[in-house]
């Protein structure tokens, strides 16, 4: 796992970068729901836009998060190209 100092919140990320999630922050619920719908650790995602609703894309399907739940997910952002 990346140090703590690599790690920003999903929210933070620039439109159009990647991204490796590391961490979930939150209640067991609120973690098993994002697992479902492809925000697991380890899982790439690409932030399409957004500041307060976070537009992502994640295992070829977008979704749309708010600033939360955006907040509770920590990345580390992955250099251009890599996917």
């Amino acid at each position: 796992m990346p140090s703590p100092l690599n790690l920003l919140p999903l929210c933070q990320l620039s439109a159009g970068a990647t991204a490796r999630i590391c961490v979930i922050n939150g209640d067991d619920s609120f973690a098993q729901r994002l697992r479902e719908m492809g925000f697991g650790e380890a899982a790439l995602v690409t932030k399409i836009s957004g500041r307060t609703t976070s537009l992502c894309q994640v295992n070829g399907t977008r979704i749309a998060l708010n600033h939360d739940a955006a907040m509770a997910i920590l990345v580390e952002a992955l250099p251009a190209g890599v996917r």
